[in-house]
């Protein structure tokens, strides 16, 4: 059941939609821990992802697109609200009651453990405008219910604004339910996929009003094992041949294009109900690629950290008659954005809410140049990883395929300039985007003006934000 909305917001809700003027359908499509490169419409080399590129040659390309943190529930949570995790105190993956963070030299945040479901999300705002609402996948947002990852009986999807959702891992190993031999699938076939399998059900449904669907898939995320010997073989070669681990690359390209095949099988389907023209489709990833798996070169770092590659995602969009087929966009945008988009697509007017992002509808429609420069921030008060920290290499280099330290620090992107905000150290690195985009020029020495004011707008974001700090550990 639907918790009640603000009065002002239900009023700006109930705004009468012809049927000429019909809203369009809205499909959103999560990859998990897909680097930005991932992809072969971003360059990758690894993988084949046709569909994926063909989704790219019929809308639009976002080129300096971010997720909202360097990690899951953080991003996810973002997603959901149109907040920065820092605003939500969500800035890290969902733990039980009681876990709280290792000690290091600082003492980071309290865990969160759920989404509040004092916070708006898309769903709910949809639903009040009419829309049919379903989730399928990974959600990840509340303590873990039964088993890990398991959705909370009281902060699960059906609690914030889904009508539809049914839990399941589809295909991933984390489903471990299946016992499928390396000869079961023959060339061109993939396991059945219960994930999509749903969300193609959803689609089907008849109905008068238009729907709003968050597919959020388990892949790529580890365990990175493919069932599908055929896909295995194919890449066997091309991981020896490439840069990481042969065997670890061999199964993320069968990963990659497993993804990529699930996704075609969720844009035939609205082809199928002749619901193309109808629908916004956007797909992007909830953080940068994992160390050991992902080729995240020419951008330094990985999931986990605040340098490009754990925080620069794809963002592929098509909205036939809207958005212009093979268009690119170049502005940095983030997660966080989606939020204010999809109402402005729904025609739902949510001003009345504390929203961190801003709508990419002007973008779609190519109006780039009346596009405000505004500083993009992000918050992680944290160490990781949380186990073999110590073990772990102390420098993030690019394609270094392993384990970094990562430690708490901030991070702010305005224009081509990015400022990192170490904690520890009370240091700062400043980047030049446009010349530097691999993050190997420390600028803040020679240019400590530029440095010191965005310092001064980092530091003003996120006391806005309320953001959470690490303090000085206490001595035992």
């Amino acid at each position: 059941m639907l918790r009640a909305l603000p009065v002002l917001l239900l009023i700006c809700l109930c705004q009468p939609v012809s049927a000429a003027e019909k809203s369009p359908n809205i499909v959103f499509i999560l990859a998990d821990d897909l680097g930005w490169k991932d992809l072969g419409c971003y360059g990758g080399t690894l993988a084949e992802t046709p569909h994926l590129d063909q989704l790219v040659s019929e809308g639009m390309k976002f080129t300096n697109a971010y997720s909202p943190a360097p990690i899951c529930s953080a991003s996810r949570a973002a997603i959901l609200t149109g907040k920065t995790p820092a605003r939500l105190h969500f800035e890290f993956v969902t733990k039980p009651a009681g876990v709280k963070p290792p000690v290091r030299q600082l003492m980071p945040p309290a865990y969160t453990q759920n989404l509040s479901l004092d916070e708006v999300t898309i769903a709910e705002i949809l639903q009040q405008a009419d829309y049919q609402t379903g989730f399928f996948g990974k959600w990840h947002v509340c303590e873990h219910f039964k088993h890990y990852l398991g959705w909370s009986p009281t902060h699960g999807p059906k609690q914030q604004g889904f009508q539809s959702a049914k839990e399941t891992f589809g295909s991933h190993p984390y489903a471990k339910k299946f016992n499928w031999q390396p000869d079961d699938f023959k060339e061109g076939e993939f396991p059945p996929d219960a994930v999509t399998g749903h969300a193609i059900d959803f689609i089907k449904q008849k109905r008068e009003q238009p729907f709003f669907l968050y597919l959020s898939y388990f892949h790529v995320h580890t365990p990175v094992r493919a069932p599908t010997d055929w896909l295995v073989k194919k890449y066997q070669k091309r991981a020896a041949a490439d840069t990481g681990d042969e065997i670890l690359r061999t199964h993320y390209g069968a990963f990659i294009e497993t993804l990529d095949a699930y996704v075609g099988q969720v844009l035939t389907a609205l082809d199928q109900q002749g619901l193309r023209e109808s629908t916004l489709v956007v797909f992007t990833s909830d953080n940068g690629g994992h160390p050991e798996y992902a080729d995240n070169a020419p951008l330094r770092g990985s999931k986990w950290n605040l340098y490009e590659a754990g925080i620069r995602v794809p963002l592929l969009v098509r909205w036939p008659q809207h958005v212009q087929a093979g268009s690119v966009c170049t502005k940095p945008v983030s997660g966080i954005d989606l939020f204010p988009t999809f109402c402005d697509v729904a025609r739902v007017d949510c001003s009345a809410l504390t929203l961190d992002g801003e709508s990419l509808l002007p973008l779609f429609h190519g109006a780039t140049a009346a596009w405000p420069e505004r500083a993009l921030t992000w918050h992680f008060p944290y160490y990781h990883p949380e186990k073999g920290y110590t073990k772990a290499k102390e420098t993030i280099e690019i394609n270094d395929f392993i384990v970094s330290k990562t430690k708490p620090v901030s991070a702010i992107r305005r224009g081509d300039w990015k400022l990192l905000q170490f904690y520890e150290t009370e240091q700062s690195e400043l980047y030049d985007l446009s010349k530097d985009p691999s993050e190997q020029r420390n600028l803040s020495s020679t240019h400590p003006k530029q440095a010191a004011e965005l310092q001064s707008v980092l530091k003003q974001k996120l006391q806005a934000q309320r953001a959470r700090y690490p303090v000085a550990a206490k001595a035992e």
